[in-house]
C-alpha cells in the first residue's frame, strides 16, 4: 500500500508541476499593439524609424504577440535582407486582414515592413527581438533556425543592440508573478493532496 501511494504522489507531482509550468508560461503572455492608437501607418515627418524606437523600449519573449491595426495596407514577415532593401517580393508570411495578431513561436529576430508601395521606405518597419525567459529555456529544446532569424552577426553599423535598455512594458515581470503565483498553488495542492 505505501508503495502505491508513493507512486500515486510522483504521478501527481509530475502532472501538477507540467500543469503548472504551463500555465504560468501562458498566463504571462502579453500582446503589443503595433503603433499605438495610431496603428500600423506609414510614417508622417522626418521620423523614420518610429517602429523600431516603440520596439527599442518593450521586451518581448517567446508567447508574446503583435497586434497589428492597419487600413488600405498589409503586413509582410521578411528576412533581414528584404527588411534592408524594402522587399516585398518573397515574404514569409502575408497579412491583409486589417488586424493582424502575429505571435512570437522562438526567441530570435523578426523583421516586418508594409507592403504597400514606398510605405517601408518612409520607415513603415519594425524589427523585434525575442528573448527567451530563462524557466522556458529549461522546460523547452531550442528551436531550429528560421529563415527569419538574423545570421548571428552583430547589429550591422545599426546601432540596435545598443538601446536596449529597461522597458516601460515588460512581459518578464508579468511572467515572474505569475511562475511565483503559479508555484505557490502548486505547493498548495501537493500539500492538500498529502492531508487527504
Amino acid at each position: 500500500m505505501a508503495s502505491f501511494s508513493l507512486q500515486k504522489l510522483c504521478n501527481f507531482s509530475m502532472f501538477s508541476l507540467v500543469f503548472i509550468s504551463t500555465v504560468a508560461v501562458a498566463t504571462a503572455s502579453v500582446q503589443f499593439k503595433v503603433g499605438g492608437d495610431k496603428g500600423w501607418t506609414k510614417p508622417i515627418g522626418n521620423n523614420s524609424e518610429p517602429y523600431n524606437e516603440w520596439a527599442s523600449r518593450n521586451r518581448f519573449h517567446v508567447g508574446d504577440s503583435l497586434y497589428f491595426k492597419y487600413n488600405i495596407d498589409s503586413v509582410l514577415v521578411v528576412n533581414r535582407t528584404s527588411y534592408t532593401d524594402c522587399s516585398v517580393a518573397n515574404p514569409t508570411f502575408k497579412f491583409k486582414d486589417g488586424e493582424t495578431v502575429f505571435e512570437f513561436d522562438r526567441y530570435g529576430l523578426f523583421y516586418f515592413i508594409s507592403g504597400e508601395s514606398g510605405h517601408c521606405k518612409a520607415g513603415q518597419k519594425l524589427i523585434v527581438r525575442v528573448m527567451v525567459h530563462p524557466a522556458a529555456a529549461i522546460s523547452s529544446p531550442q528551436p531550429a533556425q528560421s529563415p527569419m532569424e538574423d545570421d548571428g552577426s552583430n547589429d550591422n553599423g545599426d546601432g540596435w543592440a545598443s538601446i536596449w535598455g529597461p522597458p516601460p512594458h515588460n512581459s518578464t515581470i508579468k511572467q515572474t508573478v505569475a511562475s511565483y503565483f503559479m508555484t505557490a498553488l502548486g505547493g498548495m495542492l501537493v500539500i492538500m493532496y498529502l492531508l487527504m
